[in-house]
């Protein structure tokens, strides 16, 4: 398998359920991403880009099929071995910052490293290393209740990437944040994708997603374009809000 393939999914199923009740959440879903990738997943509420979400980011393991990250076959792993692999290989940005109150910004950076087994000297200049590299060289020792809503992201995204993850996974990371601040944070996505980072995001929003290089487009739990570029969303986008405009025209004045 190549080592440049980050993301690998075979034959990916997610169901709920059985019988009569039983929900097909992902339905064969295959897909690869390749490192140093700037990908965006969309679809509509349902289409199965969440739950695709949580397998990429081993925090649920797929009903049948092979995924494998960065060359390790991790469909089937117990928790505990799932735990290990991604704090070692994965970096998480979510819509709600889940900062603990309590710490500063460098405290919060800090707390993936206790886990990873670094020394404390360690742990404190990688993490002023990566608050440094998100803007946030003069945010320390703010707690999050003294730190902007995008501030608290940027410390969240700093957290994400103090233990050099091979993916950057970010689900709606803008989704609570002003048109502004959310074009900051994107800044920073590009910026760390120009390093050489590997970033998955799902998002709701176009406008977010034609800031990735490839989007996914989810539909009823399969995909049904893995390759879309962010001028080929602005076309399918007027297309779908053509049809729908004309959906909701009554036949008989059509």
């Amino acid at each position: 398998m190549p080592s440049s393939v980050i993301i690998r999914l075979e034959e990916i199923y997610k169901i709920y359920g059985e019988g009569e009740t039983e929900v097909r959440a992902l339905s064969g879903v295959d897909l690869l991403v390749e490192q140093g990738e700037y990908c965006s997943i969309m679809g509509a509420s349902g289409s199965g880009k969440s739950t695709m979400m949580n397998i990429i980011g081993c925090l649920d393991r797929p009903t049948s099929g092979r995924y494998y990250l960065d060359g390790e076959d991790v469909a089937q792993l117990s928790d505990t071995t799932l735990a290990h692999v991604r704090n070692r290989k994965l970096g998480f940005v979510f819509q709600q910052f889940h900062l603990l109150p309590q710490l500063s910004a460098l405290e919060n950076v800090m707390l993936p490293m206790v886990y990873a087994n670094v020394s404390d000297r360690e742990r404190r200049d990688r993490a002023v290393a990566a608050l440094t590299r998100v803007g946030l060289a003069n945010r320390l020792h703010n707690k999050p209740t003294q730190l902007s809503g995008g501030q608290q992201q940027r410390v969240a995204i700093a957290r994400a990437i103090v233990n050099n993850p091979v993916l950057l996974l970010a689900d709606e990371p803008t989704g609570a944040l002003d048109s502004h601040t959310t074009q900051e944070i994107l800044n920073i996505f590009t910026e760390l994708n120009a390093g050489g980072m590997t970033v998955v995001m799902v998002t709701h929003e176009s406008d977010v997603a034609r800031c990735t290089r490839r989007i996914i487009w989810f539909k009823d739990g399969s995909v049904v374009h893995s390759h879309l570029s962010p001028d080929a969303l602005t076309q399918l986008t007027a297309q779908q809000s053509t049809e729908t405009q004309k959906d909701s025209v009554p036949s008989a004045l059509r």
